[in-house]
């Protein structure tokens, strides 16, 4: 699944591709929300993305959108 990340003063935002169920994610936000610590999350190449929950503008959650290839696909 797709998740991006939004962060304070900063044009881009992380995205990511992970394999923890969307409840999972939450679970792991909601948590880093109430430490007020780190939000600590991996993809799937095992990448360890870390940020800290002050700098935190948003967190986008949901299903990867399916790229056709090929001909005649529009």
């Amino acid at each position: 699944m797709e998740i991006k990340i939004g962060v304070q003063n900063t044009g881009r935002e992380l995205v990511l591709e992970s394999a923890q169920t969307p409840e999972e994610v939450t679970a792991t936000v909601e948590a880093a929300l109430k430490s007020g610590g780190t939000l600590s999350l991996s993809d799937e190449k095992g990448r360890l993305i870390v940020v800290p929950v002050a700098s935190l503008a948003y967190v986008e959650i949901g299903e990867p959108t399916l790229r056709k290839v090929g001909f005649g696909n529009s």
